[in-house]
C-alpha cells in the first residue's frame, strides 16, 4: 500500500480522509497548512500527496509550486473550485490529477490507484535511448528533453510524455482511449484532461487547433503528430 500525505485544514474532511485511507491499508500522515506540508515532504518519503487548495496560510496553488521545487511526488488536488482556467493552470504547474469536492471515497481511491500506477510504471520503465525526430522536433526520452528547430521546449512532465508517445508513432492517429491508457495510465476518464494538455502543447509548438502544424485532431477519432507540409 501507499504512504499518503493529506493536506487539509477542514477537520471533518481531514478525519474522513484519514479514516478511509487507513481502512484501505495506506499509511497516512496529515497536516492542516502548506508550511507543515512542505516540512513533511522535506523529512519523509510519500507516494502521493492529497492537497487542498483552501489552506489558511498559503493558497494551495502556491503550495503546489513550492512542492514541485523540492519533490516530484505525485500530487492530487482536492478543490471545491471548478474553474477550468484554474484547473489548466494547476495541471501545468505540476499537479498529477484533481478532484472537485464533494467527491466519493471510491472516486478518490480510483484516482489514487491511477496516479500510483503511473508513478510506478515511470519509475520501472527503461526509456528508449534513441532521439525521436519528427520534422523540426527532436525528443530525447532518456534526457527527457524536447527541442523545436534547435530551441529547447519548456514542457511539463505530462506534456513531455504526451509528445514523446505521439512522436513514437508519427503520422498514426492515436485514439483518446489509448492516450488515457498509455500516457495517463487510466482505463477511463473525460476528454478535458487530454484537451488541456494538447492545448498547452500546441501553444508551446507555436500552433493552434485552428492552424495546426504538428498536432492534428480528428474529431471523434483521435490525435496524430506529423511534420508540417
Amino acid at each position: 500500500m501507499a504512504s499518503v500525505l493529506v493536506v487539509e485544514d477542514d477537520q471533518f474532511v481531514r478525519s474522513a480522509l484519514i479514516r478511509h485511507l487507513t481502512e484501505a491499508s495506506h499509511t497516512v500522515r496529515s497536516v492542516g497548512t502548506a508550511l507543515e506540508a512542505l516540512r513533511e515532504v522535506a523529512h519523509h518519503r510519500f507516494d502521493v500527496v492529497i492537497l487542498d487548495l483552501g489552506l489558511p496560510d498559503l493558497d494551495g496553488s502556491e503550495a503546489l509550486k513550492m512542492l514541485r521545487g523540492i519533490t516530484d511526488v505525485p500530487v492530487i488536488i482536492a478543490t471545491a473550485r471548478d474553474d477550468e482556467a484554474e484547473i489548466v493552470r494547476l495541471l501545468n504547474d505540476g499537479a498529477d490529477d484533481y478532484l472537485t469536492k464533494p467527491f466519493s471515497v471510491e472516486h478518490l481511491s480510483a484516482r489514487m490507484a491511477a496516479v500510483l500506477r503511473r508513478a510506478r510504471s515511470a519509475a520501472g520503465a527503461e526509456p528508449p535511448s534513441r532521439v525521436l525526430r519528427v520534422g523540426g522536433l527532436a525528443i530525447d526520452p532518456l534526457r527527457r528533453q524536447a527541442e523545436l528547430d534547435g530551441a529547447v521546449l519548456d514542457l511539463t512532465r505530462r506534456e513531455f510524455d504526451l509528445l514523446a508517445f505521439l512522436a513514437g508513432r508519427p503520422g498514426v492517429v492515436v485514439a483518446r482511449r489509448e492516450l488515457l491508457a498509455e500516457v495517463w495510465q487510466q482505463s477511463y476518464g473525460d476528454d478535458q484532461t487530454i484537451d488541456v494538455h494538447l492545448s498547452w502543447l500546441r501553444r508551446k509548438l507555436g500552433e493552434t487547433a485552428a492552424r495546426p502544424r504538428y498536432l492534428h485532431t480528428l474529431r471523434g477519432v483521435g490525435v496524430k503528430l506529423e511534420p508540417p507540409l
